[in-house]
């Protein structure tokens, strides 16, 4: 005879093993890509292709610096996308830019 309680129990350990399947997805570890219409990239003057910024309002921007090449890039090399502190959950195009770029070490 199954009680209320080793029901309550398996519902709840079957809910939790979906939560932990779909965490450790790769879609989920793939990220959303940061659009530059979000309003942190928006703040941050993000663009998907460092040859795009503005160079007047960011006249200390480099066309050699990418997100690949910043500190805070965390895909590997030779990833087209990589996820980004400054944009949690999403990614960065590897040939992006922003005013927080610091060179990697």
């Amino acid at each position: 005879m199954t009680t209320r309680r080793t029901f309550l129990r398996g519902g709840v350990s079957g809910v939790v093993a979906i939560a932990i399947a779909r965490y450790d997805s790769p879609a989920h570890a793939q990220g959303a890509k940061v659009s530059e219409t979000d309003p942190q990239a928006q703040a941050l003057g993000y663009r998907q292709d460092t040859t795009k910024v503005d160079k007047a309002k960011y006249p200390n921007h480099d066309a050699a610096q990418k997100c690949a090449t910043c500190q805070l890039f965390q895909g590997k090399a030779g990833d087209a996308w990589g996820g980004c502190p400054l944009f949690a959950g999403k990614q960065v195009s590897a040939n992006g830019w922003c005013s927080s770029y610091v060179k990697k070490a």
